[in-house]
C-alpha cells in the first residue's frame, strides 16, 4: 500500500511539474510578444513624429479663394 500512495504521489508532483513548465512557458512567450508589440510601437510612433515635423516644416500653400456662383436671375412676369 505505501508504494500506491507514493505512486499516486510521484504522478500528482508530474502533473504538477507539466502544468508549471507550460505556465512558464506561456508567460515566456507573452513576454517575448509585448516586448516585440512595444518595439514595433516605438518604432511607429517615432515614424509618425518624424512625419508630423515634416509637415509642420513646409510653408503651407494660401487657401485659393472659391469661385462664386453665378446667380439665377428671376424670370420677370
Amino acid at each position: 500500500m505505501a508504494d500506491n500512495i507514493k505512486k499516486k504521489t510521484t504522478n500528482a508532483d508530474s502533473r504538477q511539474d507539466a502544468a508549471d513548465r507550460r505556465t512558464l512557458m506561456v508567460r515566456d512567450q507573452m513576454e517575448k510578444e509585448r516586448i516585440a508589440t512595444d518595439a514595433k510601437t516605438a518604432r511607429l510612433k517615432a515614424l509618425r513624429l518624424a512625419q508630423e515635423e515634416e509637415e509642420a516644416a513646409k510653408p503651407k500653400p494660401p487657401p485659393v479663394p472659391r469661385a462664386k456662383k453665378p446667380s439665377r436671375a428671376k424670370p420677370k412676369a
